[in-house]
Protein backbone atom coordinates (compact mmCIF):
# COMPACT_ATOMS: atom_id res chain seq x y z
CA UNK A 1 0.00 0.00 0.00
CA UNK A 2 1.39 3.74 -0.70
CA UNK A 3 2.16 5.75 2.36
CA UNK A 4 -0.50 7.75 3.09
CA UNK A 5 -0.87 11.05 3.21
CA UNK A 6 -2.20 13.50 6.32
CA UNK A 7 -6.09 12.44 6.00
CA UNK A 8 -8.09 15.48 6.98
CA UNK A 9 -11.81 14.51 6.61
CA UNK A 10 -13.83 11.06 5.58
CA UNK A 11 -16.32 10.17 3.32
CA UNK A 12 -17.98 7.09 4.13
CA UNK A 13 -20.29 4.85 1.85
CA UNK A 14 -22.97 3.54 4.05
CA UNK A 15 -24.24 0.17 1.92
CA UNK A 16 -21.60 -2.74 2.03
CA UNK A 17 -19.19 0.00 4.16
CA UNK A 18 -21.25 0.59 7.23
CA UNK A 19 -24.05 -1.98 6.77
CA UNK A 20 -25.44 -5.04 4.88
CA UNK A 21 -29.09 -4.50 4.76
CA UNK A 22 -30.08 -3.76 8.67
CA UNK A 23 -26.98 -5.36 9.97
CA UNK A 24 -23.86 -3.47 10.49
CA UNK A 25 -20.67 -4.45 9.51
CA UNK A 26 -18.14 -5.75 11.61
CA UNK A 27 -16.81 -2.57 13.82
CA UNK A 28 -18.62 -0.28 11.72
CA UNK A 29 -20.87 1.17 14.44
CA UNK A 30 -17.59 1.45 17.14
CA UNK A 31 -15.73 2.88 14.39
CA UNK A 32 -18.40 6.44 13.81
CA UNK A 33 -18.32 6.65 17.74
CA UNK A 34 -14.60 6.71 17.73
CA UNK A 35 -14.26 9.11 14.60
CA UNK A 36 -17.06 11.37 16.59
CA UNK A 37 -14.93 11.15 20.05
CA UNK A 38 -11.23 12.15 18.29
CA UNK A 39 -13.40 14.82 16.16
CA UNK A 40 -12.80 14.01 13.34
CA UNK A 41 -14.80 15.57 10.61
CA UNK A 42 -16.86 13.01 7.92
CA UNK A 43 -19.82 12.59 5.90
CA UNK A 44 -21.87 9.81 5.25
CA UNK A 45 -22.16 9.61 1.45
CA UNK A 46 -24.50 6.89 0.21
CA UNK A 47 -26.20 6.01 -3.62
CA UNK A 48 -28.48 4.22 -1.43
CA UNK A 49 -32.20 4.89 -3.42
CA UNK A 50 -33.90 2.77 -2.62
CA UNK A 51 -35.02 4.63 0.08
CA UNK A 52 -35.75 7.96 0.91
CA UNK A 53 -32.86 9.84 3.00
CA UNK A 54 -35.17 9.70 6.13
CA UNK A 55 -35.27 6.16 5.95
CA UNK A 56 -31.32 6.02 5.23
CA UNK A 57 -31.43 7.69 8.57
CA UNK A 58 -34.11 5.49 10.68
CA UNK A 59 -31.90 2.51 9.62
CA UNK A 60 -28.40 4.26 11.08
CA UNK A 61 -30.54 5.13 14.01
CA UNK A 62 -32.19 1.27 14.46
CA UNK A 63 -28.03 0.27 14.55
CA UNK A 64 -26.78 2.93 16.77
CA UNK A 65 -25.52 5.38 14.86
CA UNK A 66 -27.34 9.11 15.35
CA UNK A 67 -27.09 11.16 12.03
CA UNK A 68 -27.41 15.19 12.14
CA UNK A 69 -26.46 18.36 11.62
CA UNK A 70 -22.46 19.41 12.17
CA UNK A 71 -21.41 22.25 14.42
CA UNK A 72 -22.33 24.66 11.92
CA UNK A 73 -25.30 22.93 10.66
CA UNK A 74 -24.08 20.77 7.86
CA UNK A 75 -25.79 17.72 6.95
CA UNK A 76 -23.51 14.28 7.22
CA UNK A 77 -25.78 12.21 5.37
CA UNK A 78 -25.69 12.81 1.64
CA UNK A 79 -27.97 10.88 -0.71
CA UNK A 80 -27.80 10.51 -4.56
CA UNK A 81 -31.92 10.58 -3.79
CA UNK A 82 -31.37 14.17 -2.40
CA UNK A 83 -29.03 15.01 -5.17
CA UNK A 84 -32.14 14.09 -7.36
CA UNK A 85 -34.52 16.43 -5.62
CA UNK A 86 -32.31 19.29 -5.72
CA UNK A 87 -31.43 19.22 -9.42
CA UNK A 88 -34.53 18.10 -10.59
CA UNK A 89 -36.03 21.61 -8.43
CA UNK A 90 -32.83 23.20 -10.52
CA UNK A 91 -34.41 22.40 -13.87
CA UNK A 92 -38.50 23.12 -12.64
CA UNK A 93 -39.66 19.52 -13.47
CA UNK A 94 -42.56 19.01 -12.41
CA UNK A 95 -44.30 15.81 -13.45
CA UNK A 96 -41.35 12.97 -13.19
CA UNK A 97 -41.70 9.67 -14.45
CA UNK A 98 -40.14 7.70 -11.55
CA UNK A 99 -38.46 4.50 -11.72
CA UNK A 100 -37.91 4.91 -7.72
CA UNK A 101 -39.59 2.73 -4.99
CA UNK A 102 -41.84 4.02 -2.57
CA UNK A 103 -40.09 5.36 0.09
CA UNK A 104 -37.40 7.04 -2.36
CA UNK A 105 -40.67 8.58 -4.43
CA UNK A 106 -41.91 10.15 -1.12
CA UNK A 107 -38.73 12.45 -1.33
CA UNK A 108 -38.61 13.65 -4.82
CA UNK A 109 -42.81 13.87 -6.00
CA UNK A 110 -44.24 16.71 -4.54
CA UNK A 111 -45.58 17.58 -7.75
CA UNK A 112 -49.47 18.81 -7.90
CA UNK A 113 -51.36 16.01 -9.67
CA UNK A 114 -52.87 15.92 -13.26
CA UNK A 115 -55.35 14.17 -14.93
CA UNK A 116 -53.38 12.77 -17.77
CA UNK A 117 -51.08 10.27 -16.07
CA UNK A 118 -48.70 10.64 -19.82
CA UNK A 119 -47.65 14.15 -19.04
CA UNK A 120 -44.32 14.13 -18.08
CA UNK A 121 -41.26 16.15 -18.35
CA UNK A 122 -38.22 13.78 -17.32
CA UNK A 123 -37.61 10.16 -16.53
CA UNK A 124 -35.48 9.12 -12.96
CA UNK A 125 -34.18 5.69 -12.29
CA UNK A 126 -32.79 4.50 -9.25
CA UNK A 127 -32.75 1.28 -7.25
CA UNK A 128 -36.48 -0.08 -8.27
CA UNK A 129 -36.84 -3.78 -9.19
CA UNK A 130 -40.02 -4.00 -9.06
CA UNK A 131 -40.47 -1.23 -11.60
CA UNK A 132 -37.74 -3.05 -14.08
CA UNK A 133 -40.64 -4.98 -15.99
CA UNK A 134 -41.19 -4.38 -19.66
CA UNK A 135 -44.24 -2.10 -18.95
CA UNK A 136 -42.26 0.24 -16.81
CA UNK A 137 -39.08 0.19 -19.00
CA UNK A 138 -41.26 0.84 -21.90
CA UNK A 139 -43.04 3.60 -20.64
CA UNK A 140 -39.46 5.63 -19.73
CA UNK A 141 -39.13 4.65 -23.22
CA UNK A 142 -41.73 6.23 -24.72
CA UNK A 143 -41.47 9.16 -22.68
CA UNK A 144 -38.00 9.79 -22.89
CA UNK A 145 -38.39 9.39 -26.89
CA UNK A 146 -41.74 11.67 -27.62
CA UNK A 147 -43.96 9.25 -28.21
CA UNK A 148 -46.21 9.92 -25.48
CA UNK A 149 -46.48 13.23 -26.23
CA UNK A 150 -47.60 11.58 -30.12
CA UNK A 151 -50.22 10.05 -29.19
CA UNK A 152 -51.18 12.28 -26.00
CA UNK A 153 -52.91 15.92 -27.15
CA UNK A 154 -53.41 17.06 -23.36
CA UNK A 155 -50.61 19.33 -22.05
CA UNK A 156 -49.34 20.49 -18.61
CA UNK A 157 -50.72 23.79 -17.50
CA UNK A 158 -47.73 25.92 -18.77
CA UNK A 159 -46.49 28.46 -15.86
CA UNK A 160 -46.30 32.17 -16.57
CA UNK A 161 -44.55 33.60 -19.15
CA UNK A 162 -41.87 35.54 -17.93
CA UNK A 163 -40.95 36.60 -21.48
CA UNK A 164 -42.34 36.77 -25.04
CA UNK A 165 -40.48 33.79 -26.52
CA UNK A 166 -40.67 31.61 -23.36
CA UNK A 167 -40.76 27.91 -23.85
CA UNK A 168 -42.08 25.00 -22.65
CA UNK A 169 -41.02 21.11 -21.63
CA UNK A 170 -44.04 20.24 -23.92
CA UNK A 171 -43.03 22.44 -26.62
CA UNK A 172 -45.61 25.39 -26.69
CA UNK A 173 -44.21 28.49 -26.76
CA UNK A 174 -46.27 32.01 -25.24
CA UNK A 175 -47.26 32.99 -28.20
CA UNK A 176 -49.39 29.94 -28.61
CA UNK A 177 -47.38 28.79 -31.18
CA UNK A 178 -46.36 25.28 -31.23
CA UNK A 179 -42.31 25.00 -30.78
CA UNK A 180 -39.56 22.52 -30.85
CA UNK A 181 -39.99 20.22 -28.19
CA UNK A 182 -37.85 20.65 -25.41
CA UNK A 183 -35.73 17.04 -25.51
CA UNK A 184 -36.88 15.29 -21.79
CA UNK A 185 -34.24 14.51 -19.45
CA UNK A 186 -32.86 10.86 -18.41
CA UNK A 187 -31.44 11.55 -14.69
CA UNK A 188 -30.03 8.65 -12.73
CA UNK A 189 -28.93 8.31 -9.19
CA UNK A 190 -25.87 6.28 -10.12
CA UNK A 191 -25.03 3.54 -12.67
CA UNK A 192 -23.47 0.81 -9.93
CA UNK A 193 -23.64 -2.60 -12.22
CA UNK A 194 -24.15 -4.35 -9.19
CA UNK A 195 -24.86 -4.02 -5.45
CA UNK A 196 -24.68 -6.26 -2.03
CA UNK A 197 -28.47 -7.16 -0.96
CA UNK A 198 -29.80 -8.83 2.08
CA UNK A 199 -32.53 -10.39 -0.27
CA UNK A 200 -31.71 -12.48 -1.79
CA UNK A 201 -28.01 -12.79 0.18
CA UNK A 202 -25.14 -11.88 -1.93
CA UNK A 203 -24.58 -9.59 -5.58
CA UNK A 204 -27.72 -8.46 -7.66
CA UNK A 205 -28.00 -6.23 -10.44
CA UNK A 206 -27.86 -2.61 -9.74
CA UNK A 207 -30.01 -0.01 -11.99
CA UNK A 208 -26.93 0.51 -13.93
CA UNK A 209 -27.85 -2.32 -16.72
CA UNK A 210 -31.15 -0.78 -16.91
CA UNK A 211 -29.97 2.65 -17.30
CA UNK A 212 -28.02 1.88 -19.92
CA UNK A 213 -30.90 -0.23 -21.55
CA UNK A 214 -32.45 3.15 -21.48
CA UNK A 215 -29.66 4.82 -23.00
CA UNK A 216 -29.46 2.33 -26.12
CA UNK A 217 -32.74 2.71 -26.82
CA UNK A 218 -33.30 6.00 -27.02
CA UNK A 219 -30.06 7.70 -27.81
CA UNK A 220 -30.69 9.75 -24.72
CA UNK A 221 -27.31 10.22 -22.27
CA UNK A 222 -28.25 9.55 -18.61
CA UNK A 223 -27.20 12.39 -15.96
CA UNK A 224 -25.94 11.12 -13.26
CA UNK A 225 -26.30 12.77 -9.97
CA UNK A 226 -24.69 10.20 -6.99
CA UNK A 227 -21.30 8.91 -6.83
CA UNK A 228 -19.08 8.96 -8.13
CA UNK A 229 -19.63 11.97 -9.66
CA UNK A 230 -17.07 15.14 -9.24
CA UNK A 231 -20.52 16.99 -8.45
CA UNK A 232 -21.77 14.94 -5.72
CA UNK A 233 -18.48 14.67 -4.13
CA UNK A 234 -17.54 18.38 -4.57
CA UNK A 235 -21.05 19.24 -2.71
CA UNK A 236 -20.17 17.02 0.16
CA UNK A 237 -16.44 18.00 0.22
CA UNK A 238 -17.99 21.92 0.51
CA UNK A 239 -19.92 20.95 3.17
CA UNK A 240 -17.05 20.35 5.51
CA UNK A 241 -15.44 22.62 8.31
CA UNK A 242 -13.70 25.28 7.33
CA UNK A 243 -10.53 23.88 8.58
CA UNK A 244 -10.95 21.41 6.93
CA UNK A 245 -10.67 23.14 3.67
CA UNK A 246 -7.81 25.11 5.23
CA UNK A 247 -5.63 22.58 6.59
CA UNK A 248 -2.79 20.74 4.47
CA UNK A 249 -3.63 16.95 3.50
CA UNK A 250 -6.42 15.20 1.67
CA UNK A 251 -9.65 14.21 2.30
CA UNK A 252 -9.96 10.58 2.17
CA UNK A 253 -12.98 8.57 0.62
CA UNK A 254 -13.63 4.64 2.03
CA UNK A 255 -15.92 2.40 0.19
CA UNK A 256 -16.37 -1.36 -0.80
CA UNK A 257 -17.18 -0.32 -4.57
CA UNK A 258 -13.77 0.11 -6.31
CA UNK A 259 -15.77 1.96 -9.22
CA UNK A 260 -19.04 3.45 -7.69
CA UNK A 261 -17.01 4.62 -4.72
CA UNK A 262 -13.93 5.17 -5.36
CA UNK A 263 -13.61 6.14 -9.01
CA UNK A 264 -14.67 9.05 -11.20
CA UNK A 265 -14.87 11.97 -9.67
CA UNK A 266 -12.91 10.53 -6.69
CA UNK A 267 -9.72 10.25 -8.96
CA UNK A 268 -10.34 13.65 -10.09
CA UNK A 269 -10.39 15.27 -6.84
CA UNK A 270 -7.61 13.82 -5.95
CA UNK A 271 -9.11 12.38 -3.05
CA UNK A 272 -7.41 9.27 -0.88
CA UNK A 273 -9.37 6.38 -1.63
CA UNK A 274 -9.50 3.43 0.57
CA UNK A 275 -11.06 -0.15 -0.49
CA UNK A 276 -12.83 -2.40 2.42
CA UNK A 277 -13.43 -6.11 2.29
CA UNK A 278 -17.33 -6.18 3.16
CA UNK A 279 -20.25 -5.54 1.29
CA UNK A 280 -19.81 -6.10 -2.61
CA UNK A 281 -16.43 -6.49 -2.53
CA UNK A 282 -14.97 -9.72 -3.58
CA UNK A 283 -11.05 -10.67 -3.75
CA UNK A 284 -9.33 -8.99 -6.83
CA UNK A 285 -12.00 -6.46 -7.17
CA UNK A 286 -9.03 -3.75 -7.02
CA UNK A 287 -7.12 -5.72 -9.68
CA UNK A 288 -9.60 -5.43 -12.16
CA UNK A 289 -8.90 -4.60 -15.73
CA UNK A 290 -9.03 -1.00 -16.68
CA UNK A 291 -9.77 0.05 -12.66
CA UNK A 292 -7.65 2.61 -10.92
CA UNK A 293 -6.38 0.42 -7.73
CA UNK A 294 -7.50 1.79 -4.58
CA UNK A 295 -4.14 3.85 -2.60
CA UNK A 296 -4.89 1.03 0.94
CA UNK A 297 -7.08 -1.93 1.40
CA UNK A 298 -8.54 -2.76 4.62
CA UNK A 299 -10.68 -5.63 6.03
CA UNK A 300 -13.42 -3.41 7.08
CA UNK A 301 -14.00 0.43 7.76
CA UNK A 302 -13.34 -0.64 11.74
CA UNK A 303 -10.19 -1.68 10.86
CA UNK A 304 -9.36 1.28 8.76
CA UNK A 305 -10.77 3.98 11.72
CA UNK A 306 -8.38 2.12 13.94
CA UNK A 307 -4.92 2.66 11.99
CA UNK A 308 -5.75 6.46 11.07
CA UNK A 309 -6.51 7.01 15.14
CA UNK A 310 -3.26 5.49 16.17
CA UNK A 311 -5.17 2.95 17.92
CA UNK A 312 -3.82 -0.73 18.33
CA UNK A 313 -3.01 -2.62 14.66
CA UNK A 314 0.02 -3.99 12.83
CA UNK A 315 0.99 -0.70 11.78
CA UNK A 316 3.22 -0.66 8.31
CA UNK A 317 7.25 -0.58 8.95
CA UNK A 318 8.47 2.67 7.86
CA UNK A 319 5.74 4.70 7.99
CA UNK A 320 6.65 8.03 9.50
CA UNK A 321 7.64 11.42 8.69
CA UNK A 322 9.50 13.75 10.44
CA UNK A 323 7.53 17.48 11.10
CA UNK A 324 9.37 20.63 12.15
CA UNK A 325 8.21 21.59 15.94
CA UNK A 326 5.29 23.86 16.40
CA UNK A 327 1.46 24.24 17.26
CA UNK A 328 -0.32 21.50 16.43
CA UNK A 329 -2.99 19.35 17.77
CA UNK A 330 -1.98 15.66 16.85
CA UNK A 331 -5.45 13.16 17.37
CA UNK A 332 -4.56 9.61 18.58
CA UNK A 333 -0.81 10.02 18.34
CA UNK A 334 2.10 9.35 20.45
CA UNK A 335 4.41 12.03 19.47
CA UNK A 336 8.08 10.70 19.54
CA UNK A 337 11.16 12.94 19.73
CA UNK A 338 14.13 11.44 18.09
CA UNK A 339 18.30 11.62 18.42
CA UNK A 340 18.70 14.95 16.41
CA UNK A 341 15.56 16.80 18.38
CA UNK A 342 12.88 16.36 15.75
CA UNK A 343 9.47 15.16 16.38
CA UNK A 344 8.67 11.62 14.50
CA UNK A 345 5.08 11.55 13.92
CA UNK A 346 3.44 8.19 12.65
CA UNK A 347 1.81 8.44 9.21
CA UNK A 348 -1.39 6.23 10.05
CA UNK A 349 -2.21 9.08 12.86
CA UNK A 350 -4.81 11.57 11.99
CA UNK A 351 -3.83 15.49 12.54
CA UNK A 352 -5.79 17.65 13.26
CA UNK A 353 -4.69 20.71 12.62
CA UNK A 354 -1.26 21.02 11.40
CA UNK A 355 -0.71 23.78 8.57
CA UNK A 356 1.80 25.04 6.75
CA UNK A 357 2.56 28.84 5.65
CA UNK A 358 1.83 29.33 2.00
Amino acid sequence: MAQRPLITALLIDLSGTIHVGSQPTPGAVEAIAKLRHHGVPFRFCSNTSKESTAAAKRRLTQMGIEVGDDDDGNEELWTSIGAVKRYLQSLGVRRPYLLLSDSAKEEIDSSPPYDDDHDFDAVVVGLAPSHFDYHHLNTAFRILTGEHRRHHTSRLPPPAPSAPNDSYRDGSGSNGLLETPVPIPLIATHKAKYLESASPPGLSLGPGPFIAALEYATGVQARVLGKPTKEFFGAVIDSLPQDVHEAVGRVAIVGDDVEADLGGGAIELGLWRVLVRTGKYRPGDEYKPGVAPPDEVYDSLGEFVDTLLGLPTNPSPNASMKLPRGGRTYLGAHVNVDGDGDECIPMTYFVLDYHLDS
